[in-house]
This record gives structure tokens, C-alpha cells and sequence, in this order.
């Protein structure tokens, strides 16, 4: 059984580098032949709204568009904090393909089922 690394995110298309190295982290870990899900919580919401990945760019990076193609081409999993997408009116059909609404028990459960947790 693969090894599992939960990422949790708070950090919106505000701030594109820590927005950019979870995903980095997430398709190296996959790479490595880690089962990987990020969560996204607080501003990071705002990174699963169609049309957002084209428009985030860290220096030095791959563009972030690519790196979440990626990961969810690799089998990843984006789970979204459902009071924070309702907080900022951000509706499902909203959202990106492969970007599913979720609350805390959902994240606590996939956090203490992980081997490894990081957050950015």
C-alpha cells in the first residue's frame, strides 16, 4: 500500500510562489509513487475557480496551470473547504474539473489517515 502525504493550503493566487511549491511538492511526491490530496482552505479557494491557474505564475517555476493539470492527471485529489468557497460566493459550477467540495470532518479524517502532512 502506497504511502500517503496530505497538503493543506492557505495561500491564494496573492501570493503565486506558495501557491505554486505545494503543487510542486504534490507532483514530486506522486512522482515518487505517493498517494497525494490536497486541500485548499482561507484565499487558497480562489486557485480551483475556472480560469485562475492560467494566471498564476511564480518565478522559476513551471506555470501553475501545468502543475495542476499534472497532478490530477497523475491521480491527485483537490478537496475544497466548503464554508470557505461559500464564503466567497464561489459556486461548484465555478470550480474546476477535479475540485471537490468537502468540510472539516471530511479533512480531519483524510489528515489523521495520511502518513505525512504538510501546509503551506
Amino acid at each position: 500500500m502506497a504511502k500517503k502525504l496530505f497538503i493543506m493550503m492557505t495561500k491564494g493566487p496573492e501570493d503565486t510562489e506558495m501557491a505554486t511549491i505545494p503543487f510542486v511538492m504534490a507532483n514530486a511526491a506522486i512522482a515518487s509513487g505517493l498517494d497525494v490530496l490536497i486541500g485548499v482552505q482561507g484565499n487558497a479557494v480562489l486557485l480551483v475557480r475556472k480560469g485562475c491557474p492560467e494566471h498564476v505564475f511564480a518565478a522559476n517555476f513551471p506555470p501553475f496551470k501545468e502543475l495542476v493539470e499534472t497532478f490530477l492527471e497523475a491521480g491527485g485529489k483537490i478537496y475544497v473547504c466548503g464554508p470557505c468557497v461559500k464564503s466567497r460566493k464561489i459556486e461548484e459550477t465555478d470550480m474546476m474539473e477535479g475540485a471537490k467540495v468537502v468540510n472539516a470532518p471530511t479533512f480531519i479524517n483524510e489528515i489523521m489517515n495520511s502518513d505525512k502532512v504538510l501546509v503551506y
